[in-house]
Formats: C-alpha cells, structure tokens, sequence
C-alpha cells in the first residue's frame, strides 16, 4: 500500500482489501464486474446519484469507483445509525434505488451473484446487501449504498427484507444485544422501514415470511463459508453463539410472526 493510500474497514468479503486513493476507492473486481459497472451507469444515468460511479479495472484484478464521502457505521453500531429517523430513510433510499433500477435491463442469471439472490428471481436488481456497513451518512440520514458485489435479479420486497434483517434488526433480543444498541422495538421498527420505503400492502402482508426466507439464505451463505474454512466467518460464528444463534433467530421469526403482520398492515 502507498503511503497517500486510505485503508477504508467494515465488511467482512473483501476486509483490509479495500483502500481510497483521493477520490477513488480500489478494491478486488468481483467476477461480474462488466455486469455491476453496467448497471451502476444505468442507475446513474436514471438520475440516482447516491452508488458509486465505476472508473475502470486495472491489470491485477481491482476495480476503480468513486469515493462517497459520509459516514458509515460500524460494529458494535452506534446509536445514531440506530434512530427511528435514520432507519426510515434508508427504506427511502432503497426505494430510489428501485425505482431507478426498475427500468434498466436484466442480465443472464448468470451475470449475477447467486450467493444472497431471491431465489423466486424477480424483474430488477436487488442490492442484496444493505447492511449498515455499506450505507453512507450524511447529517444523519442514509445518502448512499456502496458494494454491490451481491446483486442480482429479484423482488423489491425481496432487497427490503434483506435490509430488514440488519437494519430492524430481525433477531431476537439476546442475539441483537451483540452488535446492537439495547431497547429496539422490532416490530415497531419494521413498520417504519417499510413506511419509509412506502411498501404496497400487497408486499407487507407477506414481507415477514420473506424475512424468514432471506434468513434462510443467509445462513446457507453463511455455512458455506464455514464450510470452506473462512477464518473470519468461523470467528464470527463462534464469537455470535454458533448454529444454536440461527436456531434461536429463526424460532423467533416464527414466533413473532403475526405481530409483525398486524404492525405492517395496521
């Protein structure tokens, strides 16, 4: 790394792997890297301003994008990532970005990223990844999404229950108390993030089953990692309570579920 080089922290994928250089961001290119360039020009060109700008790969296997300045947040998430205000907006930065990204083409599947993809597919892109890490700040509301590398074609509720699962957050109180600020009322904050996406009632009454199907797909992501010795996912896994955390999370949806319906549809 040279000395003028930013070493920027957050995620797990491509962690320490990540720098700024003035008013550039460098970082491994994904395999589908033609496609997400393409489609992040597209979102561009459709006026949404708040992604990063591909600038070019390089010969050893990075991509180039523009830097976005703000603040993102960062395990254990502070409180001010936390706040009913802030959760709101980053349900209507994700609608912008569906309703940029509702026009522009779909690729083959195999363009794609299989690893958090709707599994049902769907006629857009979805972000798939819309964790806190990868939400830019600005005066305290979201302003820009960052790492794409998990898109893929889906549903909109699909991408809004991915969010969901960081941004309520969907887990149970204990497993939350982990990374987490104590006292967030799910159920009152789901309702929030679908207002401030301004989800249609057709998509509420069957978000909370989605949730519990993206939560299936994220821990298959997860236990594949596992599998294939990733020292950062194994870590995680024993440091967040093992399989028994899953477990625990996916009972509670379950249990939980009619309360999350009423709150959406009231």
């Amino acid at each position: 790394m040279a000395a003028e080089d930013e070493a920027l922290v957050g995620g797990m994928v491509n962690a320490g792997a990540v720098v700024r250089r003035g008013e550039l961001v460098e970082r491994p290119a994904p395999r589908n890297a033609p496609a997400l360039h393409a489609h992040l020009r597209a979102l561009r060109a459709r006026g949404f301003d708040a992604a990063p700008v591909p600038v070019g790969l390089t010969a050893d296997g990075r991509e180039q994008l523009t830097f976005l300045p703000g603040d993102v947040a960062l395990p254990p998430f502070p409180d001010w990532a936390m706040t009913r205000s802030a959760l709101a907006s980053v349900g209507s930065l994700l609608r912008r970005l569906h309703d940029a990204g509702a026009a522009a083409t779909v690729g083959p599947r195999a363009d794609w990223s299989p690893e958090l993809a709707d599994p049902e597919g769907g006629p857009m892109v979805c972000h798939n990844d819309v964790c806190p890490e990868n939400v830019v700040f600005r005066d305290g509301r979201a302003a820009a999404l960052i790492d794409f590398d998990m898109a893929a074609p889906g549903r909109a509720v699909w991408d809004v229950a991915m969010t969901a699962r960081y941004w309520v957050p969907m887990l149970d109180p204990g497993s939350a108390a982990t990374l987490y600020p104590a006292g967030l009322d799910a159920v009152a904050r789901l309702r929030i993030l679908a207002d401030g996406y301004g989800l249609a009632a057709t998509d509420r009454a069957g978000l909370p089953g989605v949730i519990e199907q993206a939560t299936e797909v994220c821990r298959a992501f997860v236990a594949r990692r596992v599998a294939d010795g990733n020292p950062a996912y194994l870590q995680a896994l024993a440091e967040r309570g093992g399989w028994e955390r899953w477990d625990r999370v996916q009972a509670w949806l379950a249990d939980h579920r009619t309360a999350f319906t009423t709150a959406l549809l009231s």
